[in-house]
């Protein structure tokens, strides 16, 4: 409730010295100040400065600028994980414009639509995009100018643009005077979530969110000053989670990687003595099934923060014993990032491995910068028993959600409905506080009236010694409705056929459980490792039609 009382207003404004809107940006300005010298950004054979990284951010400001760049603008960009997105991160910003990170592995159709749903002034785009950008640009009405990324780390493509990226830079001036929003609830950046069946939808967050959540991230990933951070994690996935501006907040050192595959992220864990990495859990699995060839020993730990589906308790013991130290956080677009951590207890060290996987598996508590996690009954929007046993929605509510979807007040109101963001996704909560995700509400499989979660029968199926990956979704059945359906991708060199593996779920799940379909396959997934259910529904729901024609 506000103060009623005006004996601590009266006289007191808000002014000048007691009150700055809350930005990321500036992080970069006090670092440049305090530790110009330092390697902010390793690419290749390519080193930058503090000092030459926060001029390079101030002459993208200023060209944007002076190529009509306003503030509330969108600016787009499509890149990989290279030095000229982490600008985008500071550049547009600076003068009030809204970064638009697009996924560089959308088809042109969905990149024009973002193109144009966003209404972007400018895309700046990697050559080795262009031809789905192409596209892209040739399909709409107004296509945006264009400012070709020359990357010369990578073959590149055709130039779509009349200017190149560093002859952007080169109309800049070096001291351009910053100018952020007054207000720190203004957008800072546009990301789209992953569209399926219908358009995807434009999470808008603001200034204030990015602030607090760069400032969340040092206590959620366990950060001290001048931490090396590896870019395995998109940027354009809800911006790197916050880690551009965190890293930079720390004056560490951001050890940037185009193409996350093992041999390439085992060289810079030790080339760079890398102490931070984040990543979904299918970079986890390539890690641990990466060849004798690929693989170097850790120099020292190295603290992984992972979210995204839910890694099984195998994989999060099979990372601990190659030496890294693994942090299981959930979030979504919406939340610009993880929001809820599996704090870990100490005294938790000492139970078994399988305990301590199985601990560490649950998703957690809220963190430092967020108000609450919860699980409500859908039909009561009231939390459920914390039995650890009971399903319910995942409902989040803080300083760093969205400020809603983009041009859709329909479905932000239905987000935000009675005071929390409604995920959508399915957990219980345990009887100590901790949430654990147990599916998708539209993975749930609901065979013969039970309720099963795929997640449950995936983690079962990854403790067989030969399955790499694996997804489990509904197959219609005539009888039951449906039934689990497993897609399985199997280690390089191994063998297992099917009813070997219903077997194997069967000595670990109740009957109703196990899955009655094995298909061998490998799984379909979005850039950031997420596994493209929708896809495996589909060829589910033509096993079943076969099935009953049959």
């Amino acid at each position: 409730m506000a103060q009623r009382n005006p004996l601590y207003r009266r006289d007191l404004p808000r002014n000048a010295a007691n009150f700055e809107p809350l930005t990321p940006v500036g992080f970069l300005a006090r670092t440049a100040a305090v530790f110009p010298d330092r390697v902010a950004i390793v690419y290749e054979d390519r080193r930058f400065t503090w000092r030459e990284f926060d001029a390079r951010c101030r002459r993208l400001a200023s060209a944007l600028k002076r190529h009509g760049i306003e503030p509330g603008d969108t600016v787009a960009m499509i890149a990989a994980n290279t030095p000229h997105i982490l600008e985008g991160h500071f550049g547009p910003a600076m003068i009030g414009a809204v970064l638009n990170a697009i996924n560089v592995r959308l088809d042109a159709a969905t990149i024009g639509y973002i193109l144009e749903h966003g209404e972007a002034k400018l895309l700046i785009s990697d050559r080795q995009y262009s031809p789905e950008v192409k596209k892209a640009l040739g399909a709409m009405k107004s296509p945006p100018p264009v400012i070709d990324i020359d990357d010369p780390y990578t073959p590149g493509g055709e130039a779509l643009g009349e200017c190149e990226y560093e002859a952007l830079l080169g109309e800049g001036d070096p001291e351009f005077r910053c100018s952020p929003p007054d207000d720190e609830f203004d957008a800072i950046t546009l990301n789209y979530t992953s569209g399926t069946t219908s358009q995807p939808k434009g999470v808008v967050s603001c200034h204030r969110a990015g602030y607090l959540n760069t400032l969340g991230n040092v206590v959620m990933a366990q950060m001290p000053a001048h931490p090396v951070y590896l870019w395995t994690l998109p940027m354009f996935h809800a911006n790197g989670w916050c880690f551009p501006w965190t890293v930079t907040m720390l004056a560490g050192t951001h050890v940037c990687l185009r193409r996350v595959e093992p041999a390439n992220i085992f060289r810079a864990f030790v080339e760079h003595r890398v102490t931070h990495f984040c990543g979904a859990p299918v970079v986890l699995n390539m890690l641990i099934n990466a060849r004798d060839s690929d693989r170097r020993p850790l120099p020292a730990p190295i603290i992984c923060l992972t979210a995204g589906s839910a890694p099984p308790p195998t994989v999060l013991a099979a990372m601990e014993g190659m030496g890294f130290e693994v942090i299981h956080g959930y979030g979504l677009t919406e939340t610009f990032g993880a929001v809820v951590v599996s704090q870990w207890h100490d005294e938790w060290n000492h139970r078994p491995p399988a305990e301590r996987g199985r601990l560490k598996a649950r998703q957690g508590v809220p963190s430092v910068v967020e108000v609450g996690a919860d699980v409500f009954d859908p039909a009561t929007d009231q939390p459920v028993p914390r039995d650890g046993a009971t399903v319910g929605e995942i409902v989040l509510r803080g300083n760093i959600m969205m400020k809603g979807y983009l041009k859709n007040a329909e479905a932000s109101a239905t987000a935000f409905r009675n005071g929390w963001f409604h995920s959508g996704d399915l957990g219980v909560m345990h009887p100590d506080g901790y949430l654990e995700v147990t599916d998708r509400a539209k993975d749930i499989v609901i065979s013969g009236g039970e309720n099963i979660s795929s997640l449950e029968v995936e983690s079962a199926l990854f403790g067989h010694a030969a399955v790499l990956e694996a997804a489990v979704v509904a197959r219609p059945d005539p009888k039951w409705g449906e039934t689990p359906c497993a897609f399985v991708t199997l280690k390089p060199g191994a063998s297992a056929t099917a009813d070997e593996l219903i077997a194997f779920c069967r000595a670990q799940l109740a009957g109703f459980k196990v899955p009655r379909t094995v298909v061998f396959c490998e799984l379909p997934k979005t850039a950031t490792g997420k596994v493209q259910k929708f896809i495996l529904r589909e060829r589910a729901r033509q096993l079943g039609a076969q099935s009953a024609k049959g």
